[in-house]
Formats: structure tokens, C-alpha cells, sequence
């Protein structure tokens, strides 16, 4: 959330930022408004308990000396309403006043450019688009069926549309994928967390994908809020909720295995057919508590280790950085890497990092003590992909597809294989099995 302070001291940047990413600019004077209503009911409630404090010590020393204090009492008593009167004036305004900043989106980070998705930035690509000399290339749909990799038609009998099954090799390669990532965020020093997969609505909150976005998740009502974690991002920010952090923890790294599960809104374009949007799906994700004045360092750090990752398995892809209004609500900035799909003629999202700076952390009162100067600031957290597998997938069978149907697959996932080199057509089960 962002910082009341803020907001009172520097009104106009605060609305320009909401301005930059598409919101609307008008909700920092209701914010106002409220907050000096509230400022005013305060002033006024302390005076009064100011004074009932001082007649009150009165009472006991006119008691002493043997006075009537019935009026004096009575007196009190009335202001005694008083006070609670106002008291309830205020916890209604607080509670206005906390639900309005909650509403509001992180503001963008310097650098960051106003507008929506048309506004993205190309900042580097890695590799060439592959070319298919000799033959038609397939889409990954084909090519995983043919090649016994995904069920596709089991896992929408199973689960639904959004849904599929990995089988025989593809299941294999899913985690060989998901080892490699483990296996090279060990070698960089990261602490492995496997979180729960059932969270509770604080968790969400704190996160900032509740209340605004409480649609998109999967929620659980037999006993009282909990949801399935759309991304470990929303555990791992909620690991030291409440908590007062000694400085010498931060930069804190982490990263953890998860299913992600979603609640895609709106309906799946004709080109977004098998993986590409799902409502189930495997992710690393990697995450960071840092100092303010260590973030952007931490940021770039993430940014260059998904991009290794990527560049691990010889995808040809892009980074970007996203304009202010194409960044989730939370995020201060984002990069996203972009993988290339043949067969859709465009570049698909693999993985996000994102630098929410302060905001995460108000919302889920994260602080640490300056060992300097003993104040409690605020940390920062960082989140990215590294990485998601439901899109990785799609690339690698159609970026490394060979003439005669089968697919390499990259060099760094054999050791999980096996040695296995190629998927080679007919050596796992197909789709089209009959029981």
C-alpha cells in the first residue's frame, strides 16, 4: 500500500503515477479527505480525553477532602459518551480510509513509462529465430501429441478446458526442466521453500491481489477464506508478515517449487490453444527481502538469472520492460522474458520480474531494525519467474523440432533424461490410445 505520508506531502506525484498506469488519479482526494476528517476527529478526541484524565485525578483529591462529586461525575459521564462517539466516528473513517488505500496501485518506478502494453520496451534478444529449411514447422500442439508428450484431450475429460496431461516423456521432460532450475538457484546460494498450496485471505492482502482481485483465484469456502496459491509469490511475501527482520538477514533469497493455479478471465484466443494458457501449471519462482537501497541491484540480479536460465536451454528469446499501466497493481517495475512461438508468429511471456519496493511490505507491516541508527524501516521485496514451465514446454518442441517429427532436446536437461538426446515420434504413449 502506499505510504499516507506520501500521499499528504507529495499529491501531485502520487496522481501523476496513478495517471502513468491508466488509474484513476481522483481516488487521492477521497484518501485526502478522509485523512484529514480523521486528523480533525483525533485532535478533537484527545483534547477531550486530556481533560477527563485531569478531572479525574480532580475527583480523587475533592474525594479525599470529603466534596460531593455527583455534578463532576455526571459531567464525565457525558463526556465520556462524548469521546466514545467520536471514537466510533473514527474507526468508521479509518476503516474507509484503509479500504480506499488499499484499492490503489503501486506507482511506477523511475524510469518507468506511462501507458499500457503498447508502450513496452524491447531491452535485448538473445539467439535468432529458428528457421525451418526443408520442411513445414508444426505448432507444439501437434508436435506433443504426435510425439505422445501431452494428453490433451484426458486432461480437459479430467480436468475441464485449461487443463491437460503430461505423459511418458513430456512428464519427464517437465521435470527435468524443473530440476535444472532447482539445481542451478541451489548453486547461486538461494534457500529451497516448498510453502503450503492453501493459503488464507491475509496472505492475499498482504500480496496485494486482495481485495480488488479476489475473482481470479480458486477459492475454498468450507471453513472459512482460503484460496490455492495462484503463484509462490503470495506465500514467500507472507513469510515474515508481522515480523521485525534483524538486518543482517537481508538480502534474504529464496526460491520455491509450486503448483500455480488461476482463474483465467475471459475467454482463450483460438491461437492460445493447448499449453499457452492453462489453469494449472508448474513454476520456480524466486523472491526477495532486500534494504530499499539494495532493490535495484537485487532486481537486476533476478532479471540476470532467469535470463541464464533461458539462455541455458538455447531458446531464442526477448527481454522487455513493461509500461507503467501493463505492470501488475503491486509492481513498482517489471521485465518480462519472452519466449518465441513458430507457430502463434509472436513472442509469449515465460517469466516476470518484478520489483514492488515498499508496497508489499506496508501492507504486510515487513520491517527490520537499522543496526545504525535502530529505526524500523520498511523492507523492499522482489519476485520472478525462474521459471514457468507451461510456456518453456511450447518453445522447445517447436524451436527444436527436426525435419522427420521428432525434437532435441537442449543439452542441459539430458542429464535428467537419462542421456535421452532426442523425443523421437512413437516412444511414448499417444493421445489417441483406446482403453
Amino acid at each position: 500500500m502506499l505510504d499516507i505520508k506520501r500521499i499528504r506531502e507529495k499529491t501531485e506525484e502520487v496522481r501523476q503515477g496513478l495517471r502513468d498506469r491508466d488509474a484513476d488519479p481522483a481516488l487521492v482526494d477521497k484518501v485526502l479527505e478522509f485523512d484529514a476528517r480523521r486528523r480533525e476527529i483525533l485532535t478533537v478526541s484527545e483534547e477531550l480525553k486530556g481533560r477527563r484524565n485531569t478531572v479525574s485525578k480532580q475527583i480523587g483529591q475533592l474525594r479525599k477532602a470529603g466534596e460531593d462529586t455527583a455534578e463532576i461525575q455526571a459531567s464525565m459521564r457525558k463526556l465520556g459518551d462524548e469521546i466514545a462517539a467520536l471514537d466510533a466516528q473514527l474507526a468508521e473513517i479509518e476503516c474507509n480510509q484503509n479500504t480506499l488505500l488499499l484499492s490503489l496501485p503501486n506507482l511506477p518506478a523511475p524510469g518507468v513509462v506511462p501507458g499500457g502494453k503498447e508502450m513496452n520496451a524491447v531491452v535485448s534478444v538473445f539467439g535468432e529465430k529458428p528457421s525451418f529449411a526443408g520442411f513445414p514447422p508444426k505448432n507444439h500442439v501437434d508436435l506433443c501429441t504426435a510425439l505422445g508428450l501431452i494428453d490433451y484431450e484426458r486432461g480437459v475429460k479430467m480436468g475441464g478446458n485449461g487443463f491437460w496431461l503430461y505423459q511418458g516423456d513430456g512428464a519427464r521432460l517437465e521435470w527435468a526442466l524443473l530440476n535444472y532450475f532447482v539445481e542451478e538457484h541451489l548453486k547461486d546460494g538461494y534457500t529451497f521453500m516448498l510453502p503450503p498450496h492453501l493459503l488464507n485471505y491475509e496472505c492475499g492482502m498482504a500480496a496485494g491481489q486482495f481485495p480488488k482481485f479476489e475473482e481470479d483465484v480458486y477459492r475454498l469456502t468450507e471453513e472459512g477464506f482460503h484460496f490455492l496459491l495462484p503463484t509462490a509469490e503470495t506465500a514467500l511475501v507472507n513469510l515474515h508478515r508481522g515480523e521485525i527482520l534483524d538486518e543482517a538477514m537481508l538480502p534474504r533469497r529464496l526460491f520455491a517449487y509450486t503448483p500455480c493455479y488461476r482463474r483465467e478471465a475471459g475467454a482463450y484466443r483460438a491461437s492460445e490453444r493447448g499449453m499457452i494458457r492453462g489453469h494449472q501449471f508448474n513454476k520456480i519462482e524466486m523472491f526477495a527481502y532486500t534494504r530499499p537501497e539494495e532493490s535495484e541491484a537485487m532486481l537486476q540480479e533476478l532479471i540476470r538469472k532467469a535470463c541464464k536460465l533461458v539462455e541455458g536451454l538455447g531458446l531464442h528469446y526477448r527481454l522487455s520492460k513493461l509500461a507503467a499501466g501493463d505492470c501488475s497493481a503491486s509492481m513498482a517495475t517489471t521485465y518480462d522474458i519472452e519466449l518465441w512461438l513458430p507457430s502463434m508468429n509472436e513472442y509469449k511471456e515465460c517469466s516476470s520480474v518484478s520489483n514492488a519496493m515498499d508496497y508489499q511490505a506496508r501492507r504486510g507491516n515487513i520491517r527490520f531494525r537499522r543496526a545504525e541508527t535502530q529505526k524500523l524501516e520498511f523492507v523492499h521485496t522482489l519476485n520472478g519467474s525462474g521459471l514457468a514451465t507451461s510456456r518453456l514446454m511450447p518453445a522447445i518442441v517447436e524451436q527444436f523440432q527436426l525435419p522427420y517429427g521428432g525434437v532435441a532436446i537442449p543439452e542441459v536437461l539430458r542429464k535428467y533424461m537419462g542421456g535421452q538426446a532426442t523425443l523421437e515420434p512413437g516412444a511414448s504413449p499417444t493421445s489417441r490410445n483406446t482403453p
